[in-house]
C-alpha cells in the first residue's frame, strides 16, 4: 500500500502517511484488483463501501433498456466513487461501475468511517470532514451541470456554461477543460451541431475560439 500517495488524495488530506496503516486497519479497509472490463458494482447493487482508485481507471456507466451504454464519468487514481450510495444504506445503484483497465481499488466501509471507534482516533474527524467536502463538491458540480443543460437550445447551453466559466475565471478570456467532443458530451448535444453553433457565434462577433481557449466579446441573448 502506497501510504504517501494516499496521504496526498483529497479523501485523506491532512492524515500523515505514518498514520495511514493504523487508520486503514481500524477502518477494516480492503484492497481488491479488477481486470479490464470487470464489474465492480452493478446497477441494483447496494453499496456499503465507497471505493478509492489506487491504480487504473474506473468508468461510471448507465445502460438503458435497449442495451445502449452511456459513460457518465471516469474515476482516476486518488478519486472516489459510490460514496453517495454508501452513505444511504440499502439504496440501489442506478449505474454500473466498471474497471476501464486493470485497476486496484481500496474499499472503505462508510459505517466504520462515520462511527468513531473506541480508541477515539484523531483521523476520524479529518476523514469525515474530507468526505463531506468531497460530497459537497460533487453536488455543486451536478447542480452546475443541471443549470448548464437546462436550456432547450444549444446556444442557451453554451452561453450558460461559458458565462459560468468566465465568472469562475474572473476574466472574459479563459480555457475550458474539455475538447469539442467532451464539451458536447457534457452539454448533452451533438458534436457537429455544437461546432456549427460555435462557428455561428464567432461570425456574429460574440466569441473568439481557439481550441479550448475562449474569449467572450459581448453578451448573447441566447
Amino acid at each position: 500500500m502506497n501510504y504517501q500517495f494516499l496521504s496526498r488524495t483529497a479523501l485523506f488530506c491532512g492524515i500523515q502517511p505514518e498514520e495511514m496503516k493504523t487508520m486503514l486497519s481500524c477502518l477494516t479497509a480492503e484492497a481488491q484488483t479488477y481486470e479490464k472490463g470487470e464489474m465492480i458494482y452493478r446497477a441494483g447493487d447496494a453499496a456499503a463501501s465507497l471505493g478509492v482508485v489506487l491504480e487504473g481507471k474506473v468508468l461510471i456507466e448507465h445502460d438503458d433498456i435497449w442495451g445502449n451504454t452511456t459513460v457518465l464519468d471516469s474515476v482516476l487514481p486518488g478519486q472516489i466513487f459510490a460514496e453517495t450510495y454508501a452513505c444511504t444504506p440499502g439504496e440501489p445503484l442506478m449505474v454500473n461501475v466498471e474497471a476501464a483497465e486493470e485497476s486496484q481499488i481500496l474499499f472503505l466501509n462508510v459505517s466504520r468511517v462515520l462511527r468513531s471507534c473506541t480508541h477515539a482516533c484523531a483521523f476520524h474527524g479529518k476523514l469525515i470532514r474530507n468526505l463531506l467536502a468531497l460530497s459537497a463538491q460533487k453536488n455543486l458540480n451536478l447542480s452546475r451541470k443541471i443549470f448548464h443543460t437546462a436550456s432547450k437550445s444549444i446556444r442557451g447551453r453554451l452561453t450558460a456554461y461559458l458565462s459560468d466559466q468566465a465568472v469562475r475565471s474572473g476574466s472574459s478570456s479563459f480555457t475550458i477543460p474539455f475538447n469539442r467532443q467532451q464539451l458536447a458530451d457534457y452539454l448533452n448535444v451533438d458534436r457537429s451541431a455544437l461546432s456549427a453553433e460555435l462557428g455561428k457565434m464567432q461570425r456574429e462577433g460574440l466569441l473568439r475560439v481557439k481550441k479550448n481557449l475562449f474569449e467572450i466579446m459581448k453578451e448573447s441573448n441566447g
